[in-house]
């Protein structure tokens, strides 16, 4: 997986980049997450994502400077072979179920099988139970989605987009997650450097492209 760390700037200041990916069913609400955190926007209507759109966010944490470029994928059963090419190289997921919908939650343990057997232990998780604003109509208990991402090392957070509940909690979490790693990566690499006697060039350069500035057209859902 690719560094997160970009070269200093200014003052020292370094920013880090990170790529998040939304997995779930169709109609869960992962744009609606999305648009939430990024644009503070909801809209009751449901439009479909057609394959992926990105929105970006620049957010400070712990003082440092973090660049989101946060990937939203299509949920239809069609798209999911397309997978693969918008996961690949993610720090961060975040695996989005409808509380009312028992068999998204179960295709979401599909998707972290397939993250971790593509990924690794390294990309952090996050498991978001939507939709609790529609908490009388629940098939999912709260129990189990804990103890599932208990045991998978994942975070779960209930969330609402329709009514702001737990979404800018669940993607600073994951960021916290993400950035932890980055932190302990840069510091390994380096402690390898100087036990190395490499003492010429301990900065640490960013081998990821810029995030880009500018949001996608896909229009999603």
């Amino acid at each position: 997986m690719c560094a997160a760390a970009a070269a200093a700037g200014a003052g020292g200041t370094r920013s880090y980049n990170f790529k998040i990916v939304l997995l779930g069913e169709g109609c869960v609400g992962k744009t609606s997450l999305v648009l939430r955190y990024v644009e503070d926007k909801f809209n009751d209507r449901h439009i479909t994502t057609l394959q992926a759109s990105f929105l970006t966010k620049r957010i400070n944490l712990s003082g440092k400077r973090v660049n989101l470029a946060i990937w939203d994928t299509a949920g239809q059963e069609r798209f999911h072979a397309l997978g693969p090419i918008y996961y690949r190289e993610s720090h961060g997921a975040v695996l989005v179920y409808d509380i009312t919908d028992e068999d998204s939650f179960q295709k979401v343990k599909n998707w972290v099988r397939e993250l971790r057997r593509m990924l690794g232990n390294d990309i952090c998780l996050v498991i978001a139970g939507n939709k609790i604003d529609m908490e009388k109509e629940r098939h999912v208990s709260l129990e189990e989605a804990e103890a599932y991402a208990q045991e998978v090392g994942a975070f779960h957070f209930q969330t609402s987009a329709k009514q702001n509940k737990g979404v800018e909690e669940l993607f600073i979490e994951l960021t916290r997650r993400m950035l932890d790693n980055a932190v302990t990566n840069d510091q390994q690499r380096i402690n390898s450097l100087t036990r190395g006697g490499n003492t010429r060039n301990l900065q640490i350069i960013d081998d990821q492209a810029n995030l880009p500035s500018q949001k996608s057209s896909c229009c999603s859902a």
